[in-house]
């Protein structure tokens, strides 16, 4: 290892964008940026003349995206995970993805440490810390939130103004966002008191509100195989382009913007805006297709793992022997979760609009409110008398020994 090389995660955001001159400044090192594309578009643009610009000795934007897509999306949306009720992970699982590949490019280079822009109150340096100490813990990890003078974004604006750093964000406009394919969020400015409405108009940029959504419904349809999309309305896609078909579709209808206050890692509340357009079409689609295809014991045990699913994926524990075998148990369930479901979108809404599976459960014959040739309403009287049996125990008891409630 060079004592001199640094890898750097590189976003060219405010937080990053400072950190170049900042390492340099306070560790005589050589800075290597490091910036994943995993779906954040036009951000990446000319982000090699940025980093350059700013002290970097060489940048590396590695795409991430499809990997991102099949190694991490698609195990947490077979698991049904979600954190919280509503937050759909999206930064979450983008973190371990990307410190692994500031992993493979440290060693690659000799560098002694890696560095990253995270807060010091924020989830994110746990993410990207526990990643390294699981796959490289030799390498020394530099978080300068933790240790520079520096203690708002103002201040960092400041910094980067008296340097005469190119920064994306201004005194006026001080979102913090972080944008890949899955999802784009929102924290900063008026979001910091939760008694303010989210200016929307303003905050947006995947997608628009419900008011402003078309009048007439939106059909769309969605193939899996074995839990994986695959088709959108007939069509096969490409990972990627599945996906950003659907974000276009989410989008255009007001789909899947959430405001959440959450309950961090280190222990305090935060409060967000998400835009997850296309991931909350295949939750809702995927949903739908369990529940013919699933029997009522694994769907309901499944839901207890999706909840410790999402918080492994939450507080960073991606490479850890219980995710693994959590993510096994999930793909032993999506055997048989193959299938076409058929959505409405509506104004903000999603409702369900018809499910087929060759693999459902579902017997229509055993349901029917008609008659049938397949099912003795009898036979409930016995299993009843079996089902019910402790209360009736527990009620005996009570009246023999004069008990009452």
């Amino acid at each position: 290892m060079s004592r001199d090389k640094i890898v750097l995660a590189y976003s060219g955001g405010l937080d990053t964008s400072i950190i170049i001159p900042w390492l340099k400044e306070n560790y005589d090192a050589e800075v290597i940026a490091v910036a994943a594309d995993v779906g954040q578009g036009e951000e990446l643009d000319n982000l090699r003349e940025k980093a350059i610009k700013t002290g970097a000795s060489k940048i590396y934007i590695e795409d991430l995206t499809e990997e991102f897509i099949i190694d991490f999306i698609y195990p947490t949306l077979k698991a049904g995970a979600v954190y919280e009720g509503k937050y759909l992970l999206g930064t979450s699982f983008a973190r371990p993805l990307i410190a692994k590949k500031l992993v493979e490019i440290a060693e690659k280079e000799g560098a002694y440490a890696i560095a990253h822009g995270a807060t010091g109150k924020g989830n994110d340096q746990v993410r990207f810390e526990l990643t390294v100490k699981a796959l490289a813990p030799h390498l020394k990890i530099i978080a300068p939130w933790r240790i520079w003078d520096i203690k708002s974004r103002e201040e960092e604006i400041d910094y980067a103004l008296a340097r005469n750093i190119p920064i994306p964000v201004s005194k006026d406009s001080n979102y913090s966002r972080d944008r890949n394919i899955w999802h784009l969020s929102h924290e900063g400015s008026e979001l910091e008191n939760p008694a303010n409405e989210p200016l929307y108009d303003r905050l947006l940029q995947l997608s628009v509100t419900p008011e402003k959504a078309p009048d007439k419904p939106t059909y769309v349809e969605i193939e899996f195989e074995k839990g994986i999309p695959v088709k959108v309305n007939g069509e096969k896609l490409s990972p990627v382009e599945l996906l950003k078909t659907l974000n276009r579709i989410g989008g255009e209808n007001g789909i899947g913007i959430v405001d959440i206050v959450e309950n961090r890692l280190v222990g305090m509340k935060s409060r967000g805006v998400y835009e997850t357009p296309g991931g909350t079409i295949l939750y809702a689609a995927h949903q739908e297709l369990e529940s013919i295809t699933l029997d009522r014991d694994t769907a309901h045990y499944k839901a207890l793992v999706a909840q410790r699913f999402a918080e492994l994926v939450y507080f960073g524990q991606w490479y850890t022997p219980l995710r693994e075998a959590l993510s096994a148990f999930v793909d032993s369930t999506q055997k048989y979760v193959t299938g076409k479901v058929r959505l409405k979108l509506y104004k903000g809404n999603i409702i369900p609009a018809g499910v087929t599976s060759p693999y459902s459960l579902f017997s229509e014959e055993l349901c029917t409110f008609g008659e049938d040739h397949v099912y003795n309403q009898k036979d409930a009287e016995g299993f009843i008398n079996l089902f019910g049996l402790p209360c009736k125990v527990q009620a005996n008891m009570k009246k023999l020994n004069n008990i009452k409630d």
